[in-house]
């Protein structure tokens, strides 16, 4: 079966306040529009046609890279308006599948559930709610057949009591729609064009409409407000905790979680409260994140403990390394097995070796650190002069004392020492000690300033 998706992106989304045009909001760090999108790619083979409107050019440049096509819909006259725009994109004998670029949590196997029902003609979504006030009714015959789509304005007492409601995503032949669409009337209240008519075209020339009803009404519900976001950001949360917890993952606080991206755990993970995880993060074995940690397109491998606080981006860490409290990696740091990075420390495109310890208050970045080093407190790589970068390299057992200062470009040979308080500009042999500070002095009776009356 060819599959033709037509995702609906044109409006502004007036009550989300903002110059952003509303599909291009977040919902877990991914655009809502883009998160349809995938859920579409997700069915196969498919050829997907977006209609834009509103920050037209502003959706092409953030979709630039999906592979999907644009039409626009210069005035935004309904839903049905909004579909005729792509029929030229239409493949004969296809399926046309629309979807809404706001409804942004709506998964592959529903939308494969609702294909297979439209083989023998228009197939729509539906979804069972406690309140359905101020939604289209679905209405259907003895046999399960969808007769009518009664909004609630025109519902008389009995079809109020139906709690079946219509989500506007449906399937439909390519050929039926390419026909159908252009006659619709935008004889109502609102002078639009509206999806929903081709429902009674399909019943009025006997072509049956099978209806599928979704499990999860989040799954179908569309953003049109801040408030709406926050309500499905926190859905998919709950479900990104659920799934973490069902796959052996012990989260301190399942409600303070917040998954950006793609989380992969291994075994026996341990995750505290308020951490957010952004981008591909993959997580070894018996790895333990402490509270308040911001994690980012990085990797931590078995045994690893990250402290409070901390935040790790674009870095990989080995096994059984100790990071943090207070701790930054910044991108392009790789972590030995067994390296220790402490308190308030920034490494940036850093290597650190096997066992190497960074244990507080020290910047260490452009750097390649070797096994078995100890670099004080207080140290600073000087990698930047104000216009290039420059790097450090510290060899195999160097012992760098506290408060020192190494301004690259430098090398530290293997099992050298620096003294405490010492800058370095130039090259310390093995095994050497090199010391580069003023020299002391002690001056007696010195008489302490005191203040004038």
């Amino acid at each position: 079966m060819a599959i033709d998706v037509v995702i609906l992106a044109a409006g502004k989304g007036t009550r989300m306040r903002s110059n952003l045009p509303k599909v291009l909001h977040p919902i877990g760090g991914v655009p809502m529009l883009e998160r349809v999108i995938n859920a579409a790619k997700g069915l196969g083979d498919v050829r997907i046609t977006v209609v834009i409107g509103h920050g037209a050019d502003l959706v092409r440049e953030r979709c630039s890279d999906s592979g999907v096509q644009f039409v626009e819909q210069t005035e935004q006259l309904g839903t049905g308006h909004a579909v005729a725009q792509a029929i030229p994109n239409f493949r004969k004998g296809a399926t046309v599948l629309v979807l809404y670029g706001d409804v942004p949590l709506v998964k592959t196997a529903t939308l494969k559930s609702l294909l297979e029902a439209s083989a023998s003609g228009p197939a729509l979504l539906s979804v069972v709610m406690d309140d359905p006030s101020g939604y289209g009714r679905i209405v259907r015959d003895g046999s399960g057949a969808v007769q009518a789509i009664v909004e609630q304005k025109d519902a008389d007492a009995d079809t109020l009591k139906i709690t079946e409601i219509n989500t506007g995503i449906l399937a439909a032949p390519a050929d039926l729609l390419a026909l159908w669409l252009p006659e619709l009337s935008n004889n109502n209240a609102q002078g639009e064009y509206y999806l929903t008519d081709v429902i009674a075209r399909s019943v009025g020339e006997k072509i049956a409409v099978t209806g599928v009803i979704a499990d999860d009404p989040n799954e179908v519900a569309g953003v049109n407000s801040r408030a709406q976001q926050a309500e499905l950001e926190r859905a998919l949360q709950e479900e990104n905790a659920e799934n973490l917890m069902a796959a052996g993952v012990t989260l301190l606080d399942p409600a303070r979680l917040d998954v950006r991206g793609t989380l992969s755990c291994g075994a026996d993970v341990s995750i505290d409260i308020n951490c957010v995880f952004e981008g591909e993060v993959t997580l070894g074995d018996g790895v333990k994140i402490g509270p308040n940690c911001l994690l980012k397109n990085c990797q931590l491998a078995a045994g690893t403990v990250l402290e409070a606080n901390s935040i790790i981006e674009d870095a990989s860490v080995g096994e059984a390394c100790t990071i943090g409290p207070f701790a930054r990696l910044r991108p392009g740091t790789e972590l030995a097995n067994g390296a220790k990075v402490g308190n308030f420390v920034e490494t940036k495109k850093a290597k650190i070796g096997l066992g190497s310890k960074v244990n507080h208050l020290s910047y260490v970045g452009d750097a390649e650190v070797g096994e078995g080093v100890n670099i004080g407190a207080g140290t600073i790589t000087c990698n930047y002069d104000g216009v290039n970068k420059s790097k450090t390299i510290i060899g195999d057992g160097a012992f760098i004392g506290s408060n020192s200062a190494l301004v690259a470009p430098v090398t530290i040979g293997s099992g050298a020492t620096i003294g405490a308080g010492s800058t370095i500009t130039r090259e310390v042999s093995a095994d050497e000690l090199a010391v580069a500070r003023g020299k002391q002095r002690n001056i007696g009776g010195w008489q302490r300033p005191i203040k004038k009356s």
